[in-house]
């Protein structure tokens, strides 16, 4: 893929993402692209589905969650006080602040998003909640604004998709990562080859999540190049009962499922 054509699909998420933002968002999940939300109520039912509790969703500023996310990445990533978490394309702050309890006072937690209007809105989120411990950046994925070997654990949730360049993104995180360092992340993976029409329709299918997704067998393989251990990918095909709603019409359940992604740097 040439650099014009990554750059073009990064624009169509940005403003998608933009969009969001400035709205409050109207989508049920980052991967839906006609399904309408009524407020903050049904970002939480969403996200119940995705198997957040009742005391999560209560405990973060109004207006952090979107309602989106395909999973619950800081539910797996066995975090523990006093660690320094980082968000790959943290949007609201959603799952950074849930991050930023676990983590406690003596944590830090990082967010970081390519949209300057997601930023702001998590910045300003953190001032509602009081949560000194949290930090967004502005920034790519591919190219993180983090410094080497000072991150404990990477967390991010249906996300990773969304790049044109995933053995960019999993190079930046095992840069960042520090010795021991682990990656506990929610995203989405095909479980067969999309059909070309699904592939090649980037306004509806890339932005939602879907044509972006990869093969389980080509994210192993650009996790072990990029130098990590104990990769381990685990589908969630319950995950169908929720993506069958994101693209009316697409039947796109009958191609890519939620999955747990894991691995450790060495």
């Amino acid at each position: 893929m040439s650099n014009q054509a990554k750059d073009q699909i990064r624009q169509t998420v940005r403003n998608r993402y933009k969009e969001i933002a400035l709205q409050g968002a109207n989508q049920s999940s980052c991967c839906s692209s006609s399904n309408s939300c009524g407020g903050s109520s049904d970002f939480n039912e969403v996200s119940s589905q995705l198997g957040y509790s009742n005391q999560e969703l209560s405990s973060v500023p109004e207006g952090a969650n979107l309602g989106l996310g395909c999973g619950n990445p800081q539910a797996i990533a066995d975090l523990k006080q006093g660690e320094v978490v980082l968000d790959l394309g943290s949007g609201g702050g959603f799952d950074c602040f849930l991050a930023a309890r676990q983590v406690a006072d003596t944590g830090t937690v990082i967010g970081v998003d390519m949209t300057p209007e997601m930023i702001s809105r998590a910045r300003s989120n953190a001032e509602k909640g009081v949560f000194t411990n949290t930090e967004f950046r502005l920034g790519e994925i591919e190219y993180l604004p983090v410094a080497d070997n000072s991150v404990d654990v990477i967390i991010s949730n249906c996300v990773i998709n969304l790049s044109p360049d995933k053995p960019q993104v999993f190079r930046e995180a095992y840069r960042v990562l520090k010795s021991g360092g682990r990656i506990a992340v929610s995203d989405i993976v095909t479980t067969t080859e999309l059909p070309v029409e699904i592939r090649n329709n980037m306004d509806e299918f890339y932005a939602s999540c879907v044509s972006g997704a990869s093969l389980i067998k080509d994210l192993e393989l650009m996790l072990k190049q990029s130098g990590f251990v104990q990769i381990s990918i685990e589908p969630k095909d319950e995950s169908r009962e929720f993506i069958k709603d994101w693209v009316e019409g697409s039947n796109i359940e009958d191609y890519i499922v939620s999955a747990v992604i894991k691995a450790v740097k060495p």
